[in-house]
């Protein structure tokens, strides 16, 4: 049973994974900007930057699964 579903299983773990680092640099860049008194255009620019990255991924999944489909 493992053997037929390996490659979703890899791919659900793969984007599991992606996800979780995405939080993970999330909570660092929050603890740097704060600990630094960055000003708040400056957060903005920071978070804007690390949502387009997550975004570019949530894109490609989205367009996997057109063409895919």
């Amino acid at each position: 049973m493992l053997s037929d579903h390996y490659e979703q299983i890899e791919a659900i773990g793969l984007n599991v994974t992606i996800i979780g680092l995405f939080l993970l640099m999330a909570y660092v860049v929050h603890d740097v900007l704060n600990k630094n008194n960055v000003p708040l255009i400056g957060k903005l620019v920071v978070y804007f930057v690390l949502f387009l990255g997550a975004a570019g991924f949530i894109f490609k999944g989205i367009m996997q699964l057109v063409i895919d489909g």
